[in-house]
């Protein structure tokens, strides 16, 4: 047992106590912020027994919850109405509520300044909510994609402004999001979770809590680890996309493939594994975490060049295809991007899901326009584009219907996203031109004078 201190009072913090309540699933879990990794954590938690608070500043998304309605495409709305319906899921925009949860796990965006540095503002204030219902006894967990040092360095000091202290009143840990939006073979409760505690009690009891909610915890010895296991895997996913858009730019000039080249190396059983390229990178992790690290390895007089040449890579690739267009349309009419008319597929950041988050699709558009182009979109996914930091000039837009008349209308169609439920034979057989930077048609078996690959 641990010992709390409440004015001149200690007060006993029953350690064997909470992760009890963790086994035999009578806790109450808080999860703040009900997105993409909050959403699925709270069904997770639900379907595992326990009762969840969701906490969110968004008082429409709150609303929608507690109605059982989903706003995520992949999320199923019966199994919100489910959760909620059997009252084990509410939602709230007042933290105080959070007083009632033995757990409380913080889903917030960690998102990038204009200047490429962490912004951890979400977290910050997220953090100074919590601590003003903080109370002894309760476990306090950071998901959110983050540089090492962040739970410790940055959560620790804030939750501790109301006297009580982490490993000695409150437990406080680091366990990163592993979610794959989309992804019919893995969700939450099937993706092992790495955890790390700010001390053997709190890992203790992070562990106790994972392993009722997913297949298998992975114990790591501290916070800092934890943060840099996350880092560490979208890191090797940045470096590896960067390294097959470099060889996608080299092996067109020498008249070869890559798609065709990769799908023929990953038979290959061991040594090799496929990566894939595109137009950019996209989603709230890979195109910002490896800033993270950077930021942070500045501070430690570290020079990560291979990290930054990887980013400069990825970052170029819009540029490079918008460059595609133009000489394809200056070889299929000899006017280049001037008024022309361009149809994106796609604006989700991947396929088959309506998250648009850094998805490189809106910097396409903004870079086609800035050249004299006038970019319209279709995605079944996204009917219109909401808010973002970066692209508030595009909100609003509407999705295009997919078909002859519409693509007629256009010069060229942009195939940045490629989705299922995209119609590729009507595309190919009616667009004057199409451009692909996914492979969509090939994959499609489909060929044709119309196709350019980028």
């Amino acid at each position: 047992m641990l010992c709390a201190s409440r004015g001149s009072e200690r007060v006993v913090f029953d350690l064997e106590g909470l992760i009890r309540k963790f086994h035999d699933r009578t806790a109450t879990i808080g999860i703040v912020g009900l997105g993409y990794v909050g959403i699925p954590l709270a069904l997770a938690a639900v379907r595992a027994g326990f009762r969840v608070i969701g906490a969110d500043i968004d008082a429409p998304r709150v609303a929608q919850i507690n109605r059982g309605e989903s706003f995520i495409k992949h999320i199923p709305a019966a199994a919100m109405q489910e959760a909620v319906g059997a009252g084990r899921f509410s939602a709230t925009t007042d933290m105080a509520h959070l007083a009632d949860a033995d757990a409380i796990l913080i889903c917030v965006p960690t998102p990038l300044t204009r200047h490429r540095e962490p912004d951890l503002s979400f977290v910050e204030s997220t953090t100074r909510a919590i601590a003003q219902h903080l109370r002894a006894g309760q476990l306090v967990v950071l998901e959110s994609t983050t540089y090492p040092g962040t739970t410790t360095g940055v959560m620790r000091p804030i939750l501790e402004t109301g006297g009580l202290k982490s490993g000695q009143d409150f437990l406080l840990a680091f366990s990163p999001e592993r979610e794959d939006p989309g992804n019919p073979d893995f969700g939450t409760a099937s993706i092992p979770k790495v955890v790390g505690g700010d001390g053997g009690e709190a890992l203790k009891a992070a562990d106790a809590l994972y392993a009722q909610l997913v297949v298998r915890t992975v114990p790591v010895s501290s916070p800092d680890t934890a943060e840099a296991v996350k880092l560490t895997e979208n890191i090797f996913r940045s470096v590896n996309i960067a390294l097959v858009n470099e060889l996608k730019v080299i092996y067109a000039a020498m008249g070869i493939d890559v798609w065709e080249v990769i799908e023929a190396a990953k038979t290959k059983p061991f040594g090799f594994m496929p990566f894939y390229p595109g137009p950019g990178l996209g989603g709230h992790c890979i195109p910002i975490d490896p800033f993270y690290l950077t930021w942070k390895a500045r501070e430690h007089d570290v020079a990560t060049r291979f990290i930054e040449l990887a980013g400069e890579i990825n970052t170029r690739m819009p540029y490079r295809v918008v460059n595609i267009v133009a000489e394809a349309l200056d070889k299929s009419n000899g006017r280049g991007l001037k008024d022309a008319q361009i149809l994106i597929l796609g604006v989700a950041y991947k396929k088959n899901v309506d998250d648009m988050r850094e998805s490189p699709s809106l910097k396409l558009i903004e870079l086609l326009e800035a050249r004299g182009a006038k970019v319209n979109f279709h995605d079944p996914f996204i009917p219109i584009i909401p808010p973002t930091r970066e692209h508030a000039a595009l909100t609003g837009r509407r999705s295009l219907p997919l078909s002859v008349d519409t693509l007629r209308r256009h010069d060229v169609a942009l195939i940045a996203t490629d989705h299922d439920a995209v119609d590729y034979g009507l595309l190919v057989a009616h667009a004057r031109l199409v451009v692909d930077t996914r492979n969509a048609c090939s994959r499609a078996g489909l060929s044709g004078g119309n196709i350019v690959k980028a």
